[in-house]
């Protein structure tokens, strides 16, 4: 696919990300802004997942550990077919299936519950166990935050990966350079961030996290046997709109209508 086009669906995922936040009101819209390039690359040119098949046990799977960020994995999920973008207008409404943290199988596509930062590394690293063990060739693929690097279950993951060869396991870091409270590399050092994981053994690679050519290349790349593969996205938090990037006060706050209004503007979803 080309790369105008996939600029183009992520311009449009970001703005219905937007309308989610503002009317339900929920938090971590920046933090959902970021990986949108990501989910975009994946979902329409990297994994091997049938929206009609959604259980197809062959299919690859995919982890969202930074599961704060679940409006994106649900309206990227929807653009691919996953099932109808109506559903999205049910977001955290009561008896709703969208709930602001992701539930396991809320909808088809959604591979695992997550939210409690750092579990989503392991699981992954169990998913691709799974297929050594029932001879599988599906890959496992898991996003997670630079802020989730603070944990040490994600980094037990890191060891344990390499040591059973987990070449058909991907870890993404969304390093959009934020947490809650303060910028990821003042809270903790997690610089070098790739040299860290490559010194744990994984075949690591540096990307613009929102360049929809660079992402497919890494992603698609031959693997190196025996050897899973880390990959260090670098994003903005709040990506696409400029009163957003890179401005934490967006990890809580609601957008107003007349800043909704304007995103679109900007994501040149309506006439400016």
């Amino acid at each position: 696919m080309a790369r105008g086009h996939l600029d183009q669906l992520a311009a449009q995922a970001r703005g219905r990300i937007i309308e989610l936040c503002h009317r339900a009101r929920t938090p971590h819209l920046g933090s959902s802004l970021s990986p949108v390039d990501i989910l975009v690359a994946l979902y329409f040119e990297v994994l091997d997942v049938d929206p009609a098949k959604p259980e197809d046990p062959d299919r690859d799977h995919f982890v969202l550990s930074k599961g704060h960020a679940a409006p994106a994995l649900y309206v990227v999920l929807a653009q691919r077919g996953f099932f109808p973008e109506e559903v999205l207008d049910t977001y955290t409404e009561p008896g709703g299936v969208l709930a602001e943290h992701p539930a396991p199988n809320c909808v088809p596509g959604v591979e695992a519950a997550t939210g409690s930062l750092g579990h989503g590394p392991p699981m992954a690293v169990g998913m691709a166990l799974a297929a050594r063990m029932t001879q599988r060739d599906y890959r496992v693929v898991a996003l997670a935050s630079d802020g989730e690097c603070n944990e040490g279950a994600l980094w037990e993951a890191a060891m344990m990966a390499p040591a059973h060869g987990l070449d058909n396991m991907t870890l993404i870091v969304d390093f959009n350079r934020w947490q809650a409270t303060g910028r990821s590399t003042e809270i903790m050092a997690l610089e070098p961030l790739a040299a860290k994981f490559s010194a744990f053994g994984w075949e690591t690679r540096e990307v613009d996290g929102h360049d929809a050519e660079a992402l497919v290349e890494a992603l698609t790349a031959a693997p190196e046997p025996g050897r899973p593969r880390a990959i260090v996205a670098h994003t903005v938090k709040g990506r696409g709109v400029s009163f957003m990037e890179d401005d934490n006060n967006w990890h809580y706050r609601i957008p107003t209508e007349e800043e909704v209004a304007a995103a679109h503007r900007e994501l040149g979803l309506v006439p400016a």
